[in-house]
């Protein structure tokens, strides 16, 4: 069989889009190495902008308070200097060392090669994917009437909208959504919500003006209309009694659901569900291979976004010294002429 060539080639293949994923680009940039940055969702940002794109982050540096989309924007934008090639929508399952001194060759789940000198890691707790709506048949109403994840709120402007959750995803979608939705009733299986209590009150005070409805239940079957389109969900409520729901838009949030198994397929020694890696280099125990951020482990490790960046910094010295053979100079991005030539901007 003849061998599929590589679709695209770079010095380090970053596999995680996350926040961590991108400073990892940005770092490899500034040590004059190119990326391709791979992730398995449709956007980069990762937990950030699936989980809480509106949520502020108040332990960034230099950054009093920052929401975590407005962060992952930043980030495409500091690393956009270094022209990254971006794989999105494509899970990378498979590692192939090559002869020594090649690097390695990823593969994705479409069958799509690509070749690299070295590797990162930067999954995070690994692929997430939403833990959907167990209700049958239900999914042929995705991207039409059922979503997991919000793109564009305006979609669902005038429309009757039931949001399915109760932690901070579900709450903050629904009071974003309320002044733009026809209706916007929260469904949630308790009386007790998981989200900010800041948010929650906010909600429950919009229940009560009877600007927003919060039903406590669980949905058990749905409706469709004339044209096979959804408009009604059932609903066994908390009270015994069975209520449909009249809907356009159903969005769930019930959290995100992490697969690590590619970390255990890729052979790498791991510290319970982490990456076991050295403290100095990032480096794992395969020769090569580099992993950041909360998917990894070593004495004292903090799951910290600065803590992620700080590491991105020492795996793109370690990187960058090992494909030069020798030590990397310490260079300043304030005064370095190196530095300001890669990231296109005039001394001063």
């Amino acid at each position: 069989m003849i061998e599929q060539g590589p679709a695209a080639s770079a010095d380090v293949a970053v596999i995680g889009a996350g926040p961590c994923g991108l400073f990892q680009v940005f770092e490899l940039g500034l040590q004059g190495m190119s990326s391709l940055l791979f992730d398995s969702q449709a956007r980069t940002g990762g937990q950030c902008r699936q989980l809480y794109p509106d949520k502020p982050i108040y332990d960034i540096p230099g950054l009093p308070r920052i929401d975590a989309d407005r962060l992952i924007a930043n980030l495409e934008e500091q690393i956009e200097p270094f022209k990254p090639q971006r794989v999105l929508n494509q899970e990378v399952v498979a590692i192939k060392r090559l002869d020594k001194g090649e690097g390695f060759q990823l593969t994705t789940h479409t069958g799509a090669v690509y070749r690299v000198r070295f590797v990162v890691v930067a999954t995070g707790a690994g692929a997430m994917t939403p833990v959907p709506l167990r209700i049958p048949g239900i999914e042929q109403f995705l991207g039409r009437s059922l979503f997991y994840h919000v793109e564009e709120p305006r979609r669902h402007q005038g429309r009757r909208v039931a949001v399915l959750g109760g932690g901070d995803s579900a709450l903050d979608w629904a009071l974003a959504l309320q002044s733009l939705a026809a209706e916007v009733v929260l469904v949630h299986r308790s009386s007790r919500l998981r989200a900010a209590p800041d948010t929650v009150n906010r909600y429950v005070a919009l229940c009560e003006r009877g600007e927003a409805q919060m039903l406590q239940g669980q949905v058990t079957a749905y409706a469709q209309d004339e044209h096979g389109e959804l408009n009604a969900l059932k609903v066994q409520c908390a009270d015994g009694v069975v209520r449909r729901l009249d809907v356009d838009d159903v969005l769930v949030f019930f959290g995100m659901s992490p697969d690590i198994r590619s970390l255990r397929d890729w052979q790498l020694a791991m510290e319970r569900f982490q990456v076991r890696v050295q403290p100095d280099t990032l480096e794992t125990s395969a020769e090569g291979i580099f992993a950041i951020g909360d998917c990894n482990h070593y004495p004292g490790k903090r799951k910290l976004i600065l803590c992620g960046f700080h590491e991105a910094a020492l795996a793109a010295f370690a990187i960058g010294e090992r494909a030069r053979e020798r030590e990397i100079p310490l260079e300043y991005t304030t005064t370095s002429p190196t530095l300001h030539r890669r990231l296109g901007v005039a001394a001063t």
